[in-house]
């Protein structure tokens, strides 16, 4: 940690499907694994309480209470502006002040993007943020922007996610020289549309971005890029769709080791190798998605986040504010 100095982060203590309880927890967690690290828990401080009263309280952890919960069925931008005590605000609201120099939120994908533009304010010569999300892949885990803040791109959107995706991943995910893609549905020079083809003649003339071309959906399991940029909406489905093969694999393992004896016994003598696989793709160990383009550290932590997830979601906070990733950002922007 640069100069030992202390990172001040708020978290969003009622966000997503496990909060107050897990978010509690991890940032208890998260304060043992980090000394240099102070978190305001902002939410109904009697609940809150409630969940603490169950640990050794950190005194890197004060509460600040808040009346009001910005729930996932609201309107993203209007629950934002019209909620001003709700927990996410007012965390976003330390961010813009400098009370806290990140924020971390398990809550509602649309408000935290609408939040970090409104609230904590784009950074100057970004158009649109992008979020980001580490992908744990076959080969070398690969970061993928944008995955849900900006659905429909220009050319130079996916140009500015290519400048902060290889930002991200040679100052926060340690990558020399990282390996840059656009989505596309084909490796030919010819595919893609307007937008990808615009696009990739942007970021070729970049002599500081390792532009390599095209990559296909069908490669992004196998982790053939380091960054992997496209248009909100393809990413997200992308995302999604990864998600959803991983657990319906889950199921359909669950099912046929309880219905079939010989497989019970099989699964015995493969436990550990089972366990290392889910253990390698669980979401869990990645941190949280960054909204990048943003003039702070924001993370979305996945909405069924445990304590584990948490604490990766804050250490990808305090890693970005300890690496200057917003004013990094910033300087190659501009």
């Amino acid at each position: 940690m640069a100069n030992n100095k202390k990172i001040t982060i708020a978290v969003d203590a009622m966000g997503g499907d496990n909060a107050p309880g897990e978010i509690c927890k991890g940032a208890i967690e998260a304060c043992k694994k980090f000394s240099d690290v102070e978190i305001i828990l902002t939410g109904d401080e009697f609940k809150i309480q409630s969940c603490l009263k169950n640990f050794k309280i950190s005194p890197q952890i004060r509460v600040v209470h808040t009346t009001e919960i910005i729930q996932p069925d609201e309107h993203p931008a209007l629950a934002i502006r019209k909620k001003k005590d709700s927990s996410m605000r007012v965390a976003m609201e330390m961010v813009r002040s400098g009370e806290a120099q990140g924020f971390v939120s398990a809550g509602s994908t649309g408000a935290i993007v609408a939040g970090g533009v409104l609230i904590v304010g784009r950074l100057s010569g970004i158009d649109r943020p992008a979020l980001g999300v580490p992908l744990p892949t076959i080969e070398r885990p690969s970061f993928m922007l944008d995955v849900g803040a900006t659905v429909r791109c220009t050319p130079n959107n996916l140009l500015q996610f290519a400048l902060m995706g290889n930002i991200y991943s040679r100052k926060i995910l340690k990558v020399q020289n990282p390996e840059i893609k656009l989505l596309s549905n084909g490796t030919e020079n010819i595919k893609g549309d307007d937008t990808v083809l615009g696009a990739k003649e942007l970021i070729r003339k970049r002599e500081n971005l390792n532009f390599q071309g095209y990559i296909e959906g069908n490669d992004i399991v196998w982790g053939r890029a380091d960054v992997i940029v496209c248009d909100g909406f393809n990413g997200n489905i992308a995302l999604k769709m990864g998600e959803g093969i991983m657990q319906g694999l889950k199921s359909l393992l669950t099912d046929e080791v309880k219905q079939s004896l010989m497989a019970r016994l099989g699964i015995l003598f493969m436990s550990g190798v089972v366990k290392k696989l889910w253990t390698r793709f669980n979401y869990e160990k990645y941190g949280g998605t960054p909204l990048l383009g943003v003039n702070g550290a924001v993370i979305k932590a996945h909405g069924r986040s445990k304590s584990p997830a948490i604490v990766s979601a804050i250490s990808a906070a305090r890693d970005f504010i300890d690496e200057d990733g917003a004013e990094q950002i910033s300087d190659d922007i501009n």
